[in-house]
């Protein structure tokens, strides 16, 4: 039979436990919201240093030697400039849907004195010229910049870095279908050997440049349109884990005030 004594230490017991969980789902709660400020804080700075990158001189591309160093939060978005010879034959083009419409991003590899650079020459909208690149014959790189005849051309735009295969949509190379703009993978694809001879980053020429280097199989890409976008809801989601915080302590408010009441 349950005494008194045990009917009261039997509820006192559950009160200690669910103040422990509201306690641990109020730190949770505070410690998300705490981060997403954080992160807020990061993401503004590093929209901050993109815009001064996107509207500073350019500067001369990274040399081979710095490749290995480069990375996205100190390099992404550097405006460079760049000379060498265009290898026409071993032209990608690469899905891209704009506000101007779906097309393609046209990149072509660009020979220079410290190895092949990616050239994004812009964007030409599905259906004109009707041209399709053609996968280029299997090459070495050198073997191939040895072969490239033509002028020499300079380009200014923005250093980005390779992109990384689509989850949702992979890369087809054997068929030419191209979602992302992976260096590696296209240059493998060129013939343009393992990527120690290539960047490993591209460069969305401007639209001056562009216009400067000529067509591709009669068709005039559009340079000059990167799309920059960051997606920034730290502060949507710091607002939400701080409010969830304040529910679970308002909660735990209300139930000591319930308890004294009964009691009362």
């Amino acid at each position: 039979m349950m005494t008194g004594a045990n009917k009261r230490q039997r509820p006192r017991a559950l009160r200690v436990i669910l103040a422990l969980v509201a306690g641990v789902m109020f730190a949770g709660f505070f410690a998300l919201g705490t981060w997403q400020v954080s992160r807020l804080q990061w993401k503004l700075a590093l929209i901050e240093r993109v815009n001064q990158r996107v509207h500073a001189a350019p500067v001369a591309a990274p040399a081979k030697a710095e490749w290995p160093k480069l990375n996205a939060e100190a390099d992404d978005y550097r405006r460079v400039q760049l000379s060498g010879v265009l290898l026409d034959g071993a032209t990608t083009q690469v899905l891209a849907s704009l506000e101007r419409g779906i097309g393609y991003w046209v990149v072509t590899p660009l020979c220079t004195a410290d190895g092949i650079v990616l050239i994004n020459r812009g964007f030409i909208e599905a259906g004109v010229g009707g041209w399709k690149p053609q996968p280029a014959p299997q090459m070495a790189a050198a073997d191939a910049c040895a072969a490239a005849s033509g002028p020499t051309v300079t380009f200014s735009g923005l250093l980005r870095m390779s992109e990384k295969a689509g989850r949702l949509r992979a890369n087809e190379p054997d068929r030419n279908y191209w979602y992302t703009r992976d260096v590696l993978a296209i240059a493998q694809a060129r013939g343009l050997g393992d990527g120690t001879a290539v960047a490993p980053y591209f460069v969305d020429a401007d639209a001056p440049t562009a216009r400067a280097a000529g067509a591709v199989a009669g068709v005039q890409p559009i340079g000059g349109l990167t799309v920059i976008s960051f997606v920034n809801n730290h502060l949507v989601y710091a607002i939400t884990w701080y409010a969830l915080a304040l529910m679970v302590a308002a909660a735990v408010v209300w139930v000591v005030r319930d308890a004294r009441k009964q009691k009362s």
